[in-house]
């Protein structure tokens, strides 16, 4: 059985790794940014066109066309925060 001073000092250990844990999340803002829109790259038609023959010739199952269905989810959402 463990002594009342080694109960004691796990607790205060305990304590103490708790308050730098919350003192951790306190430094961080919850706050969202507002006004801050990322930037959406331009493609020229030449790009695009070569983009799409490439995509074509993907499976449909493959792992790059759901990753470019997001990116073009991602793009739209970026536009619409341009205004």
């Amino acid at each position: 059985m463990k002594s009342s001073a080694e109960c004691f000092r796990l607790r205060l250990v305990g304590l103490a790794i708790v308050t730098s844990l919350l003192n951790a999340c306190a430094m961080v803002s919850s706050e969202p940014v507002v006004g801050i829109c990322p930037p959406v790259a331009e493609y020229d038609a030449a790009v695009q066109a070569m983009a799409a023959e490439e995509v074509k010739a993907l499976s449909e199952r493959s792992a790059i066309v759901k990753m470019l269905s997001d990116y073009a989810f991602m793009r739209e959402q970026a536009r619409v925060c341009h205004g």
